[in-house]
Protein backbone atom coordinates (compact mmCIF):
# COMPACT_ATOMS: atom_id res chain seq x y z
CA UNK A 1 0.00 0.00 0.00
CA UNK A 2 2.89 2.36 0.71
CA UNK A 3 4.36 1.65 -2.72
CA UNK A 4 1.01 2.31 -4.41
CA UNK A 5 0.46 5.48 -2.39
CA UNK A 6 3.84 6.96 -3.29
CA UNK A 7 3.77 6.00 -6.96
CA UNK A 8 0.21 7.31 -7.30
CA UNK A 9 0.86 10.65 -5.65
CA UNK A 10 3.96 11.17 -7.79
CA UNK A 11 1.93 10.47 -10.93
CA UNK A 12 -0.83 12.84 -9.83
CA UNK A 13 1.77 15.46 -8.95
CA UNK A 14 3.29 15.18 -12.42
CA UNK A 15 -0.16 15.72 -13.92
CA UNK A 16 -0.72 18.78 -11.71
CA UNK A 17 2.70 20.24 -12.53
CA UNK A 18 2.12 19.80 -16.26
CA UNK A 19 -1.33 21.37 -15.95
CA UNK A 20 0.03 24.32 -13.97
CA UNK A 21 1.48 25.93 -17.10
CA UNK A 22 -1.34 24.93 -19.45
CA UNK A 23 -4.79 26.32 -20.16
CA UNK A 24 -7.57 24.73 -18.11
CA UNK A 25 -11.22 25.32 -17.36
CA UNK A 26 -12.30 26.78 -14.03
CA UNK A 27 -15.74 26.38 -12.51
CA UNK A 28 -17.24 27.43 -9.17
CA UNK A 29 -18.65 25.45 -6.26
CA UNK A 30 -20.57 26.87 -3.29
CA UNK A 31 -19.01 29.98 -1.79
CA UNK A 32 -16.93 32.85 -3.10
CA UNK A 33 -13.79 31.67 -4.93
CA UNK A 34 -14.46 28.00 -4.11
CA UNK A 35 -13.00 26.87 -7.39
CA UNK A 36 -12.46 23.60 -9.17
CA UNK A 37 -10.44 23.12 -12.35
CA UNK A 38 -10.35 20.41 -14.96
CA UNK A 39 -6.92 19.50 -13.55
CA UNK A 40 -8.46 18.81 -10.10
CA UNK A 41 -10.88 16.39 -11.71
CA UNK A 42 -8.24 14.73 -13.87
CA UNK A 43 -5.96 14.31 -10.85
CA UNK A 44 -8.68 12.65 -8.77
CA UNK A 45 -9.65 10.36 -11.64
CA UNK A 46 -6.03 9.26 -12.01
CA UNK A 47 -5.68 8.61 -8.27
CA UNK A 48 -8.89 6.61 -7.91
CA UNK A 49 -8.33 4.61 -11.11
CA UNK A 50 -4.77 3.70 -10.11
CA UNK A 51 -5.61 2.67 -6.54
CA UNK A 52 -8.70 0.71 -7.65
CA UNK A 53 -6.54 -1.30 -10.02
CA UNK A 54 -4.55 -2.55 -7.01
CA UNK A 55 -7.23 -2.56 -4.29
CA UNK A 56 -10.70 -2.93 -5.83
CA UNK A 57 -12.37 -3.51 -2.44
CA UNK A 58 -11.08 -0.30 -0.84
CA UNK A 59 -13.24 2.76 -0.27
CA UNK A 60 -12.68 6.38 -1.26
CA UNK A 61 -13.44 9.81 0.14
CA UNK A 62 -12.70 12.40 -2.53
CA UNK A 63 -13.21 16.15 -2.77
CA UNK A 64 -14.47 16.28 -6.34
CA UNK A 65 -16.40 13.04 -6.92
CA UNK A 66 -17.64 12.19 -3.43
CA UNK A 67 -17.48 8.96 -1.48
CA UNK A 68 -17.44 5.36 -2.62
CA UNK A 69 -17.68 2.11 -0.64
CA UNK A 70 -17.72 4.04 2.65
CA UNK A 71 -18.05 0.90 4.81
CA UNK A 72 -14.79 -0.61 3.56
CA UNK A 73 -12.08 -1.45 6.10
CA UNK A 74 -9.57 0.63 4.13
CA UNK A 75 -10.45 4.09 2.78
CA UNK A 76 -8.34 6.44 0.70
CA UNK A 77 -8.96 10.12 1.47
CA UNK A 78 -8.06 12.26 -1.52
CA UNK A 79 -7.53 15.93 -2.23
CA UNK A 80 -6.44 16.03 -5.88
CA UNK A 81 -5.27 19.65 -5.52
CA UNK A 82 -5.23 21.30 -2.12
CA UNK A 83 -4.85 25.00 -2.76
CA UNK A 84 -6.93 25.11 -5.95
CA UNK A 85 -7.34 28.91 -5.79
CA UNK A 86 -3.55 29.24 -5.72
CA UNK A 87 -3.25 26.76 -8.59
CA UNK A 88 -5.89 28.55 -10.65
CA UNK A 89 -3.95 31.82 -10.26
CA UNK A 90 -0.57 30.18 -11.01
CA UNK A 91 0.68 30.44 -7.42
CA UNK A 92 2.88 27.37 -6.79
CA UNK A 93 1.70 26.77 -3.20
CA UNK A 94 -0.56 23.80 -3.86
CA UNK A 95 -0.27 20.05 -3.54
CA UNK A 96 -1.80 16.61 -3.89
CA UNK A 97 -2.83 14.99 -0.59
CA UNK A 98 -3.65 11.30 -0.14
CA UNK A 99 -4.24 9.49 3.16
CA UNK A 100 -5.12 5.88 3.89
CA UNK A 101 -7.37 5.07 6.86
CA UNK A 102 -8.06 1.65 8.32
CA UNK A 103 -11.28 1.48 10.32
CA UNK A 104 -11.31 5.30 10.52
CA UNK A 105 -7.71 5.53 11.81
CA UNK A 106 -5.24 7.20 9.45
CA UNK A 107 -2.30 4.85 9.03
CA UNK A 108 -0.48 6.42 6.10
CA UNK A 109 -0.40 9.78 4.36
CA UNK A 110 1.49 11.70 1.71
CA UNK A 111 1.44 15.31 0.55
CA UNK A 112 3.28 16.31 -2.64
CA UNK A 113 3.97 19.80 -3.96
CA UNK A 114 5.43 19.03 -7.39
CA UNK A 115 6.26 22.68 -8.10
CA UNK A 116 8.71 22.68 -5.17
CA UNK A 117 9.53 18.97 -5.52
CA UNK A 118 8.64 18.35 -1.87
CA UNK A 119 7.13 14.98 -1.01
CA UNK A 120 6.04 14.52 2.60
CA UNK A 121 5.21 11.03 3.86
CA UNK A 122 4.23 9.50 7.19
CA UNK A 123 3.26 6.03 8.35
CA UNK A 124 1.63 5.40 11.72
CA UNK A 125 4.32 4.63 14.30
CA UNK A 126 7.18 4.98 11.81
CA UNK A 127 7.89 8.72 11.69
CA UNK A 128 7.54 11.51 9.15
CA UNK A 129 9.73 12.32 6.18
CA UNK A 130 10.40 14.99 3.56
CA UNK A 131 11.98 13.61 0.40
CA UNK A 132 13.02 10.51 2.38
CA UNK A 133 14.73 12.53 5.14
CA UNK A 134 13.31 12.39 8.69
CA UNK A 135 11.57 15.55 9.88
CA UNK A 136 10.43 16.83 13.25
CA UNK A 137 8.42 19.73 14.61
CA UNK A 138 10.14 22.84 15.92
CA UNK A 139 11.68 23.04 19.36
CA UNK A 140 10.21 26.51 20.00
CA UNK A 141 9.16 26.80 23.65
CA UNK A 142 8.12 30.45 23.95
CA UNK A 143 4.79 31.52 22.47
CA UNK A 144 6.01 35.10 22.05
CA UNK A 145 8.49 33.85 19.44
CA UNK A 146 6.04 31.61 17.62
CA UNK A 147 5.67 31.68 13.84
CA UNK A 148 2.03 30.86 13.01
CA UNK A 149 -0.08 29.89 10.02
CA UNK A 150 -3.83 29.76 9.50
CA UNK A 151 -6.51 29.65 6.84
CA UNK A 152 -10.07 30.80 6.30
CA UNK A 153 -12.94 28.57 5.14
CA UNK A 154 -15.30 29.38 2.29
CA UNK A 155 -18.17 29.08 4.78
CA UNK A 156 -17.62 30.47 8.27
CA UNK A 157 -19.12 28.42 11.11
CA UNK A 158 -21.52 29.80 13.70
CA UNK A 159 -19.18 30.46 16.63
CA UNK A 160 -19.23 32.74 19.66
CA UNK A 161 -16.19 34.56 18.30
CA UNK A 162 -15.78 35.03 14.55
CA UNK A 163 -12.64 33.42 13.10
CA UNK A 164 -11.57 36.75 11.59
CA UNK A 165 -11.83 38.40 15.01
CA UNK A 166 -9.51 35.74 16.43
CA UNK A 167 -7.08 36.34 13.59
CA UNK A 168 -7.20 40.11 14.12
CA UNK A 169 -6.59 39.73 17.85
CA UNK A 170 -3.46 37.68 17.25
CA UNK A 171 -2.09 39.95 14.53
CA UNK A 172 -2.69 43.04 16.71
CA UNK A 173 -0.45 41.45 19.35
CA UNK A 174 2.38 41.39 16.84
CA UNK A 175 2.50 37.68 16.04
CA UNK A 176 3.73 36.82 12.53
CA UNK A 177 0.89 34.89 10.88
CA UNK A 178 0.93 33.52 7.33
CA UNK A 179 -1.90 32.30 5.12
CA UNK A 180 -0.62 29.95 2.41
CA UNK A 181 -3.99 28.88 1.03
CA UNK A 182 -3.36 25.14 1.48
CA UNK A 183 -4.15 23.46 4.80
CA UNK A 184 -2.26 20.34 3.78
CA UNK A 185 0.92 22.36 3.23
CA UNK A 186 0.32 24.32 6.44
CA UNK A 187 0.33 21.05 8.37
CA UNK A 188 3.38 19.72 6.54
CA UNK A 189 5.26 22.91 7.32
CA UNK A 190 4.37 22.52 11.00
CA UNK A 191 5.59 18.92 10.79
CA UNK A 192 8.99 19.95 9.43
CA UNK A 193 9.41 22.88 11.82
CA UNK A 194 8.91 25.81 9.47
CA UNK A 195 5.84 26.88 11.43
CA UNK A 196 5.22 26.35 15.13
CA UNK A 197 1.42 26.13 15.04
CA UNK A 198 -1.58 26.06 12.71
CA UNK A 199 -5.30 26.52 13.34
CA UNK A 200 -8.37 26.61 11.12
CA UNK A 201 -12.16 26.26 11.22
CA UNK A 202 -14.30 24.10 8.95
CA UNK A 203 -11.74 21.88 7.27
CA UNK A 204 -12.83 18.76 5.43
CA UNK A 205 -11.29 15.31 5.92
CA UNK A 206 -9.43 15.47 2.61
CA UNK A 207 -7.82 18.79 3.59
CA UNK A 208 -6.25 17.45 6.75
CA UNK A 209 -6.04 13.64 6.89
CA UNK A 210 -2.50 13.23 5.55
CA UNK A 211 -1.13 16.39 7.17
CA UNK A 212 -2.61 15.44 10.54
CA UNK A 213 -0.67 12.18 10.56
CA UNK A 214 2.50 13.98 9.44
CA UNK A 215 2.33 16.39 12.38
CA UNK A 216 1.78 13.62 14.91
CA UNK A 217 4.51 11.40 13.47
CA UNK A 218 6.88 14.38 13.50
CA UNK A 219 6.34 14.77 17.24
CA UNK A 220 3.59 17.39 17.22
CA UNK A 221 0.07 17.47 18.58
CA UNK A 222 -3.31 17.88 16.86
CA UNK A 223 -6.59 18.46 18.70
CA UNK A 224 -9.87 20.23 18.27
CA UNK A 225 -10.38 23.62 19.93
CA UNK A 226 -11.61 21.91 23.12
CA UNK A 227 -8.22 20.18 23.38
CA UNK A 228 -9.86 16.81 22.74
CA UNK A 229 -8.21 14.07 20.66
CA UNK A 230 -8.56 14.90 16.99
CA UNK A 231 -10.42 12.96 14.33
CA UNK A 232 -10.31 13.79 10.66
CA UNK A 233 -14.06 14.45 10.72
CA UNK A 234 -13.69 17.32 13.23
CA UNK A 235 -14.33 20.86 11.96
CA UNK A 236 -11.89 22.53 14.36
CA UNK A 237 -8.17 21.94 13.96
CA UNK A 238 -5.19 23.02 16.05
CA UNK A 239 -1.76 21.58 15.24
CA UNK A 240 1.36 22.57 17.15
CA UNK A 241 4.85 21.43 18.05
CA UNK A 242 3.20 20.04 21.23
CA UNK A 243 5.19 22.29 23.56
CA UNK A 244 3.12 25.34 22.59
CA UNK A 245 -0.27 23.62 22.48
CA UNK A 246 -1.71 24.95 25.74
CA UNK A 247 -0.30 28.41 25.03
CA UNK A 248 -1.93 28.40 21.60
CA UNK A 249 -5.32 27.50 23.06
CA UNK A 250 -4.96 30.43 25.46
CA UNK A 251 -3.84 32.76 22.68
CA UNK A 252 -6.75 31.82 20.44
CA UNK A 253 -9.62 31.70 22.91
CA UNK A 254 -8.78 33.60 26.09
Amino acid sequence: MKEVLLSTIKAAGALVKEGFSQEFEISHKDGINNLVTTIDKASEELIVHTIKAHFPDHGFVGEEFGNENEDAEYKWIIDPIDGTVNFAHRVPLCCVSIALARNEEVIMGAVYNPMMNELFFAEKGKGAFLNDQPISVSAKSTIQNAFLVTGFPYHFPETKVHPVDIFAKIVKQGFPVRRLGSAALDLCWVACGRFDAFWEFNLQAWDIAAGYLLVEEAGGKVTNFSNQPYTIWDKESLATNKVLHEDMLQLLFS
